[in-house]
């Protein structure tokens, strides 16, 4: 098929520019830029033939179609020649029924997208193979791209380090001195990657790095750049491939930057007009109390929006007070009948502790959609036979050091109310019986 696409201007002024253009806002006007694809040459396909493409792909050795993400390839960035292309073989992670979490909430149809079950362990890899090879293509046709920067709470810097390092392209990460988790921290270090710690919080990093990446030899990786959102879009065309594409009502969302609820409204868009759906969700955006300007917003109707100052919360990724997606995602709101909740530190702490229970495992992020579904269900704004599809944004062991404060009841601010620390005995069978039959009566 002869498919193209390009970037535009998100704000509708008519500005255009092709993908291999180092551009991130509109040169008229500012705003941020988005992909757009011909849709007219992918109509020449039918929806049913679109879905057997995809099904006959999907996670198979044919390279790089075995790629959740380049499964779908003509949809996110047909322009990539395959040899370009750098995949880790990212996507087509578990959609997981949290059928017992799901009961004791009051839902018969729960699903946990596992995004987190990815090679450095969040949905980040979904963007990041899309932007590398991006500026690999770049590279190859002479573009003096030196470096990939991006300001990271910890995920973003992981995906770029990994995919920069299995493309031999130089990374340069920014993060916020003390406010990473090791196991984040350790990813880019070990990736080869140049990481700065910087005395200031993500909100600062990201200010930082835009005034790097004006340099047109360091490229950037931020979702800024709407490349990184064709990728994250694949979340939304996945999960409802692993439906059989049957519908879905509601969809969680964690939002920090606001970059990935706009990536999934643009999915779930895209299937709509391409006629693989026949409606859309609602999506839910959840914030943490801490960092929540998205929230304070919606309570105005959207009639203004302010950044705030991020306050530590334990859901660190998305402790993000000026986000750079907010009105993509105040758009994406709108369109999608969506709304938008907080959760306080007990919440998001109980919530994922809650869940945790019945099989899952999550980072503090998903806690947040967690917390945020619970709130929804209580006041009946989500049915109990609706299907629902929390988006779980990054692995719990990137976090185990809060699992066991909370464990611990160590973790300010929270009751701990399923904490589980272990029961030390001694070594004998009478001890070890009666901590068993007093757990199991």
């Amino acid at each position: 098929m002869n498919l193209n696409a390009w970037f535009r201007c998100s704000e509708g002024c008519g500005e255009q520019y092709p993908l291999d253009e180092i551009v991130y806002r509109c040169k008229r006007c500012g705003e941020l830029l988005e992909v757009r694809h011909d849709l007219e040459a992918l109509r020449d396909r039918s929806a049913d033939d679109w879905k057997e493409l995809f099904g006959r792909r999907y996670m198979r050795s044919q390279w790089p179609y075995g790629s959740g993400v380049w499964g779908k390839k003509e949809w996110v960035n047909p322009m990539v020649d395959n040899d370009n292309v750098v995949s880790l073989f990212e996507g087509g992670t578990n959609l997981f029924w949290a059928d017992r979490w799901g009961r004791e909430l009051g839902l018969s149809d729960l699903w946990i997208k596992q995004c987190g079950n990815a090679h450095t362990a969040s949905f980040k890899d979904l963007g990041l193979t899309v932007l590398v090879s991006q500026v690999k293509q770049m590279r190859a046709i002479g573009r003096p791209i030196r470096a990939v920067a991006c300001a990271s709470t910890g995920d973003t810097s992981a995906a770029l380090a990994a995919y920069c390092a299995a493309a031999g392209i130089p990374a340069v990460v920014l993060l916020p001195r003390g406010k990473v988790s090791i196991p984040q921290l350790i990813q880019p270090i070990a990736n080869g990657a140049l990481v700065l710690a910087l005395d200031t919080d993500f909100d600062g990093c990201m200010a930082v790095v835009q005034e790097l990446t004006q340099r047109p030899d360091i490229y950037l990786a931020n979702s800024l750049n709407s490349l990184r959102i064709e990728g994250q879009k694949t979340v939304a065309i996945e999960m409802t491939q692993q439906f059989d594409w049957e519908p879905i009502d509601w969809v969680i969302i964690p939002g920090g930057n606001l970059g990935n609820v706009t990536a999934l409204g643009l999915g779930f868009v895209m299937m709509h007009e391409l006629g693989l759906i026949e409606r859309l969700p609602r999506i839910c955006v959840a914030q943490s109390a801490r960092a929540n300007p998205l929230y304070l917003s919606y309570l105005r109707d959207f009639a203004q929006f302010a950044a705030v100052p991020a306050q530590t919360t334990a859901a660190s990724a998305i402790q993000i007070g000026n986000p750079v997606s907010a009105k993509r995602a105040v758009r994406t709101l709108k369109r999608f009948n969506g709304v938008v909740e907080q959760a306080t530190e007990d919440e998001i702490a109980n919530a994922s502790a809650w869940a945790d229970c019945a099989g899952l495992f999550n980072c503090p992020q998903t806690g947040v959609a967690l917390a945020a579904l619970v709130k929804l269900v209580s006041r009946g704004e989500v049915k109990s036979a609706e299907r629902v599809v929390v988006v779980s944004t990054a692995h719990g062991l990137k976090f185990h050091e809060w699992k066991v404060n909370y464990h611990e009841r160590n973790v300010a601010d929270v009751e701990c109310k399923f904490a589980n620390p272990p029961v030390e005995l001694p070594a004998t069978i009478g001890a070890v019986m009666d901590a068993v039959n007093a757990r199991l009566n």
